[in-house]
């Protein structure tokens, strides 16, 4: 399996954070990029080695790619910071992204520019070719899962992020008006671009429960799988949760003179339908009550061959 290594600052918290990532097979925290070969931690921190606490990360380009991973990685840092994440400084505590196979700095220089559009500041990550890598004493190996209360400085909120991230938006584009006036059919457009709401019971999903994932009409990206939808007797195909939280945005609708909750796609920004607390209390209590029109059903047998094949193992 291929591999990467990565220094987001304090490498306790950074292995906890990339090992949280679905894909992610193994991490193992060490000293990267030094001037000397096997240092201590203590050498690191006061003897000026050069080296950047980082973590190896071997990952399954199946379930995730390194651009995706990259993604990730830069939601745990501070990109534009030099020497400096959280609490920390240090050159031990710089950023960077250190490559084993010559074929991944292309992707990662893309990724890079991508980033760097965000910010009005340079980029601080570090890009090298991997010069070496000693891995540090076995105390800080996996020290988070040992010490649950021990310091890091990524935020809660971020670990569940990237626990619960799956799908990469990069990877999905939005057609011009144009291309969706084409091809999409009267009924799809009116749904997904009009807020449009197809008739109960004379939709194409309502009743198809076949393994399988619904994507987005407009852009293909990944929303709901077979695995979480139900029959609710509302005539639409009922969803308990979307394949990734990040697939969906929602928004306050107060047409027709009701107050409901909108949902949208992210890539696309497609009107879907909406949601409810109305839903099973085992899988949650939410029932995602979305048009027909506005989805395309892959069944599972053809994920592959339609670039899906990552998501396989959330079909049951």
């Amino acid at each position: 399996m291929p591999e990467i290594y990565l220094a987001g600052g304090c490498f306790w918290g950074t292995e906890k954070y990339l090992s949280s990532i679905r894909g992610v097979l193994s991490t193992q925290v060490g000293y990267a990029n030094g001037k000397t070969e096997n240092p201590t931690y203590e050498e690191v921190c006061c003897q000026n080695t050069g080296h950047a606490e980082a973590v190896r990360v071997v990952y399954d380009p199946g379930v995730t790619s390194l651009a995706f991973l990259l993604e990730l990685y830069y939601e745990a840092i501070d990109p534009v910071s030099v020497n400096r994440q959280g609490g920390d400084h240090g050159t031990q505590y710089r950023t960077g992204i250190y490559y084993v196979d010559d074929k991944d700095l292309q992707v990662i220089q893309r990724s890079i520019a991508q980033l760097q559009k965000r910010y009005d500041k340079p980029i601080a990550i570090e890009v090298e070719p991997l010069g070496n890598f000693s891995p540090a004493e076995e105390y800080h190996q996996k020290y988070l899962d040992k010490h649950p209360d021990g310091y890091c400085h990524i935020s809660n909120a971020k670990f569940e992020k990237a626990a619960t991230s799956i799908v990469n938006p990069a990877a999905y584009r939005v057609p011009d008006a144009d291309t969706l006036h084409r091809t999409l059919t009267a009924a799809q457009y009116e749904v997904t671009q009009k807020c449009a709401t197809e008739p109960p019971f004379q939709n194409e999903f309502w009743n198809t429960f076949q393994p399988g994932i619904y994507v987005d009409i407009t852009t293909g990206e990944p929303l709901f799988t077979s695995s979480d939808k139900f029959e609710s007797g509302c005539g639409w195909p009922s969803f308990s949760k979307p394949i990734d939280p990040d697939v969906i945005h929602e928004k306050q609708d107060t047409s027709h003179g009701m107050h409901r909750t909108e949902v949208r796609s992210r890539t696309g920004n497609a009107h879907l339908g909406h949601v409810f607390n109305d839903g099973p209390k085992k899988t949650g209590g939410l029932r995602y009550c979305i048009n027909s029109a506005s989805l395309r059903f892959i069944p599972k047998d053809e994920m592959v061959q339609e670039g899906y094949g990552y998501l396989l193992d959330l079909i049951k």
